[in-house]
């Protein structure tokens, strides 16, 4: 009877070896600087569920004098509760820097500036987001539009916080908490995978002529809250537009809320 039972305890213990392997292997893949550094949208469900990550951290990093104001901060880490799940908790850190002097970017400027100031990366739970604010303009602007902000990496984005002050720097324009909530919650949302960027869209609604953006106006992720153009739509109101039903759905079933 011992020769019977040899046999499957053996591959027992040769498929939980193989599996903490794979396991190790994979998790691996998922930390340290590379895993931080791959196209926006490919940690959709990283960010959105805790199947790997049940906590996340967001490095924002501003050049002095450009600093997001507290407001939009909390109002970011709300939708991000809102949306996640990370019940091991959202952290976010911030500090500043000097200005790097090279406005107006460029997205390889940004990218240089993210590669010589950032020091949170992925762990074994924690998944890390880079969060810039600029001192200058985006080399993208054009004499039809600006450029508001940029998701550029799997875990990484920009706000050209020169530009969003030039903005709202007044009562006849956008507040400016409304105004960066935008732009800042905008942008994340193309990380989390929207539109159709790594969150597979449940209905179609891309906007054909803007591809990775909303078709409804009214949802956070239609163009205007990356290019600046509508900003009138956000003079005199309090709150920053909402993602849609569309969106939401989008994001549920790839493993958010």
């Amino acid at each position: 009877m011992k020769h019977y039972f040899l046999i499957p305890i053996l591959l027992v213990t040769l498929l939980l070896s193989c599996s903490k392997e794979d396991s190790a292997e994979a998790n691996q893949e998922l930390t340290g600087v590379t895993a931080n550094q791959q196209p926006t949208g490919t940690s959709s469900n990283h960010l959105l569920s805790d199947a790997v990550f049940n906590s996340m951290v967001v490095e924002l990093v501003y050049v002095e004098g450009f600093k997001p104001t507290q407001t939009a901060i909390n109002n970011f880490v709300n939708f991000l509760e809102e949306r996640t799940y990370k019940p091991n908790g959202i952290t976010v850190v911030t500090r500043s820097i000097v200005s790097p002097g090279m406005s107006p970017y460029t997205t390889q400027d940004i990218i240089d500036i993210e590669n010589a100031n950032r020091t949170k990366y992925n762990t074994e739970d924690q998944i890390a987001v880079w969060a810039f604010f600029a001192d200058g303009q985006s080399a993208n602007n054009t004499a039809n539009g600006v450029v508001l902000g940029t998701a550029y990496r799997n875990t990484s984005f920009v706000i050209y916080e020169e530009t969003l002050h030039s903005y709202s720097d007044s009562a006849f324009e956008a507040n400016r908490d409304v105004l960066e909530t935008t732009v800042i919650t905008h942008e994340f949302g193309h990380i989390l995978g929207l539109t159709n960027l790594g969150a597979a869209m449940q209905t179609n609604h891309e906007d054909a002529d803007h591809p990775k953006h909303c078709n409804n106006e009214d949802c956070l992720m239609y163009r205007s809250a990356e290019t600046g153009s509508g900003m009138e739509n956000l003079i005199g109101v309090s709150t920053a537009p909402q993602l849609d039903s569309q969106c939401i759905a989008d994001l549920q079933a790839n493993g958010g809320k």
